[in-house]
């Protein structure tokens, strides 16, 4: 009879050892542990000092473009958007397959 209570106190203990370690990593700093989120954040996050190059102006910079613009929609004499060329060449299909039938 004590065997029984020996087998069984020793499979609870095994069982609940299992229990334990079970949860910890939670807290650990594991470098793939959040990793897709935190290179969401690292896309998603603007330059808070954006470099622009030397021609070109910052945005918002130039009243007078914009006061051009209001301007000429004002006076109904828009400027034509420019045409974009589209890249030509051929594309390919893909042909279906017949599954088991």
């Amino acid at each position: 009879m004590s065997s029984k209570r020996f087998l069984i106190a020793a499979a609870a203990c095994a069982a609940l050892a299992g229990c334990n370690t079970a949860q910890t990593h939670i807290g650990d700093e594991s470098p793939v542990l959040g990793e897709a989120t935190a290179y969401d954040n690292a896309i998603q996050t603007i330059n808070p000092t954006p470099v622009y190059a030397a021609n070109s102006t910052q945005p918002g910079s130039n009243g007078e473009v914009g006061a051009s613009a209001v301007k000429r929609y004002r006076t109904d004499k828009v400027k034509a958007p420019e045409q974009q060329a589209t890249s030509t060449g051929v594309g390919g299909g893909g042909g279906g397959g017949s599954g088991p039938q």
